[in-house]
């Protein structure tokens, strides 16, 4: 804090900065490096008479100081002085210490109050205001925001009592950076004549730790609203922000664990919800299944427990403090914190990990130094239970952070814990299912929708009930630009033969999907598919030998359009919202293998939330009514249905179906288009001048930047450079740039009016080009290139961090 100065010359004189304190600022030495004009109003004594010299000149004789300690961040006391003219002078002081690392010099800097002292009278104004406008704890500062008043409760905050601090500036009495800006709230509010709230992380009085606190500034007016000065209450939030704090990390554990089916991953989730939110190191060690069965016994296992480590994660990058890697197997005796939570079923706590756990680690001495080197001083062990099988167990420890494990803490480990047994249980479920599913071949439909920006999906499939394999087959696949194609099929048949066949349909329709064909030619070359199978069957010139129906749909969240074709397949149904269900008049086309006739496409543009229902015809040819009928009904299902879409999905069936079940495979697949906010995207007309193209990157960066993904900007910065140049070099006019910010994903997109496709290829030592895809292909998730009515269009995924 530097000495205030008052000098003709310096600009006008700041109302509130006079001298009514007395400051001297002594180094470490014990020499005066400072002395303001309060101090020479005090002793007498100008700065050239102090400067430079002992500050024990000042001291009366006989007077003494009792020094503080070494950690003591401040002093306060009565001295007796010597004033230049030789009489006494008693003064209360008090001192705070500097701290280099805060960019001040050692020392202390010394600061007594001047003014009155007398006490109060009853009627001051100041006083009544209080009263009459503030809570408690509270303190008064007066027009030239110096203290004034302060009650009982402010007084314990502070830690210091009135009549000591009375007159001292906020920044005097607290002696901290966060003061500046705790004061700078204080003259706002006296100069705006309004309100002032300030949340901060602060250290008051003689508290060893900093805690949050809620600081409300109100200005005090007279009764002609004149503002005279300004009320502080202060408001001890510790409680609130813990308790938020430990809100938003069970919300943060509900999204974050279990976001896939990998038992690995859902444990390495746990973990890194938990750090450092709840601790500083985290490990997850589960059993390994009893038998094939894969089933966890409900019963209590016996120690030594054998567990291997999924996963840990720590505040020290690279876990240092972890003794076994993830994948390793490690036996804990009964008196390890894992075992004994285990063995007793609870959660266990130990302030005291090396008192408490001082038999286990008498034989571990590697353990036992990474908690003496780390100062281990609190562990939490919480077993991981789901549907009454133990799975494992969940330590928490702690070492940076000083406070131990609370009861609180406890109940937040264990909703966290239980949330994440109920995903790994269900991980290994699904996981074990899985491989039943691959023995049984069951691999041939999709096991679960991809999650998509375009669409909301849902799907159901039912196998007829004489049980015979079918060959009805539905997809999402995602596309470039987060577009999203839709397909549902029918193979002609049962048995093994049509199960084939729907299989490599799908997967050759996958493959044409990532050439990016368009609905009608995608159609077309799945027809020539069907056509050759049928040759190779020893059908050649017999056509419709095998034979399959076909819809698929693309849809763009960017320009919400929706794109069709089918291959003698029924309809889709839609739903705009607010309006009534109604069939698409998609050109029916030929069935696939018939060979010789087009195809034809259709667009629509579909309104954010609209529902789009696609299915076989075993959902809607039945005994009980005919199509017509079952198209009705079918609408009207979907006009009621107000839940989701599985709930709806699962209403159709049951409404549609026949009691005894279907005769036919039925494939059904609902959809909720979602569009994508303008905002997330960006598009430019690049000029077909090389030398724009740093103009155009430019424009890519700044994008970047109101996005929030610098981290990316360098990588797309790249991308778009590259992709450019080639469209302006190889390409057509118009060439146009497009940007798409998606959740954790950067799409570039680059068109123009050539149709030539670009490849890949290795530049030679010596060539002066070629590499630009390369790099492309380098810096990039994936890349590729579609086909479009007047061109083409280059496109590159970028991974973004969250």
């Amino acid at each position: 804090m530097s000495r205030h100065k008052d000098t003709a010359g310096e600009g006008p004189k700041d109302p509130f900065d006079e001298a009514g304190s007395a400051q001297a600022v002594i180094d470490s030495t014990g020499a005066v490096v400072e002395w303001s004009e309060g101090a020479q109003r005090l002793l007498g004594h100008t700065p050239p008479d102090v400067v430079g010299r002992s500050a024990e000149r000042l001291l009366a004789p006989g007077s003494k100081i009792a020094l503080p300690e070494a950690e003591s961040e401040r002093w306060s006391g009565t001295l007796t002085l010597r004033h230049r003219d030789g009489h006494e002078v008693s003064v209360w002081l008090l001192a705070h210490r500097r701290r280099p690392e805060l960019g001040d010099s050692t020392g202390w800097l010394v600061i007594c109050p001047l003014g009155d002292r007398d006490p109060l009278p009853f009627d001051d104004p100041l006083s009544a205001a209080v009263l009459a406008q503030s809570p408690c704890p509270m303190a008064i500062y007066d027009d030239r925001l110096r203290l004034h008043r302060i009650n009982e409760a402010m007084e314990r905050v502070i830690g210091l009592p009135e009549e000591r601090i009375r007159g001292l500036r906020l920044t005097e009495i607290g002696g901290k950076q966060q003061s500046e800006e705790l004061e700078r709230h204080l003259r706002r509010a006296f100069l705006t004549g309004q309100r002032q709230d300030v949340d901060i992380y602060l250290r008051t009085g003689g508290e060893r730790h900093a805690h949050p606190w809620s600081a409300k500034f109100a200005p005090l007016t007279d009764a002609d609203g004149v503002v005279r000065g300004v009320c502080l209450t202060a408001h001890d939030i510790t409680e609130q922000d813990l308790a938020r704090q430990r809100l938003q990390l069970v919300n943060e554990a509900s999204i974050r664990i279990g976001t896939t089916l990998d038992v690995t991953r859902t444990a390495q989730e746990l973990a890194d919800v938990c750090v450092p939110g709840l601790a500083d190191f985290v490990s997850v060690d589960l059993m390994d299944p009893p038998d094939d069965s894969g089933e966890y016994p409900a019963s209590t296992p016996a120690a030594p427990v054998v567990l291997r480590r999924a996963a840990h994660r720590s505040i020290t990058p690279g876990c240092p403090e972890a003794v076994i890697e993830p994948g390793d197997v490690d036996a804990y005796p009964a008196s390890s914190p894992q075992a004994d939570s285990l063995l007793a079923g609870r959660t266990t706590v130990r302030s005291d990990p090396v008192a408490a756990l001082q038999e286990w680690l008498a034989g571990d001495s590697m353990r036992t130094e990474r908690v003496k080197e780390y100062g281990v001083h609190s562990a939490m062990s919480v077993p991981i239970r789901a549907r009454g099988a133990t799975l494992g167990v969940a330590v928490f420890v702690r070492y940076r952070s000083p406070e131990a494990f609370t009861t609180e803490d406890v109940l937040l480990a264990e909703e966290i814990t239980a949330r994440a047994a109920v995903c790994v249980d269900n991980a290994r479920r699904f996981s074990r299912e899985r491989e039943t599913a691959l023995v049984l071949q069951r691999s041939l439909l999709p096991q679960k929708l991809p999650r998509t920006t375009a669409l909301q999906t849902a799907s159901s499939y039912l196998p007829a009930a004489r049980a015979e394999v079918g060959g009805d087959w539905f997809d999402v696949i995602p596309l470039s630009g987060l577009r999203v194609a839709m397909v549902v099929g029918d193979v002609v048949g049962h048995g093994i033969q049509a199960s084939a066949t729907m299989g490599r349909l799908r997967s050759a329709l996958r493959t044409l999907a990532d050439v990016d064909l368009a609905p009608d030619e995608l159609l077309t070359h799945l027809d020539d598919l069907v056509i050759r199978l049928s040759a190779e069957a020893g059908h050649a010139g017999a056509t419709g030998e095998v034979g399959a129906t076909c819809l698929y749909a693309v849809y763009d969240p960017v320009s919400r359009r929706c794109s069709f074709a089918r291959a003698g397949h029924p309809p889709p149904v839609m739903v705009v919202p607010g309006g009534s269900p109604q069939q698409i008049d998609v050109p029916a086309g030929p069935p696939l293998g018939v060979g010789g006739l087009p195809f034809e496409r259709m667009e629509l543009e579909l309104p954010e939330g609209t529902v789009l229902a696609l299915c076989t015809d075993g959902l809607i040819e039945n005994r009980l009514r005919d199509i017509d009928a079952s198209y009705e009904l079918l609408c009207q299902v979907l006009s009621r249905s107000a839940g989701s879409l599985h709930e709806t999905c699962q209403d159709l069936v049951r409404t549609l179906l026949p009691p005894d079940g279907a005769a036919d495979d039925v494939a059904l697949l609902l959809a909720r288009t979602q569009g994508l906010a303008a905002s997330r995207v960006a598009t430019w007309d690049v000029p077909p001048d090389p030398a724009l193209v740093a103009r155009t990157r430019k424009y890519a960066v700044e994008q970047l930047d109101v996005w929030g993904l610098d981290e990316t900007a360098f990588a797309a910065e790249l991308v778009v450079s590259e992709l450019v140049t080639n469209a302006i070099r190889h390409g057509s006019p118009p060439v146009r740039l497009r940007l798409i910010h998606e959740d954790a994903t950067l799409i570039c997109e680059v068109s123009d009016g050539s149709s030539t496709a670009p490849h890949l290829r290795r530049a030679r030592t010596f060539d002066e080009g070629g590499r630009g895809l390369l790099l492309v292909a380098q810096l990039t998730e994936r890349w590729g290139s579609r086909h479009t009515d007047d061109g083409k269009t280059i496109w590159a995924e970028l991974s973004v961090s969250r």
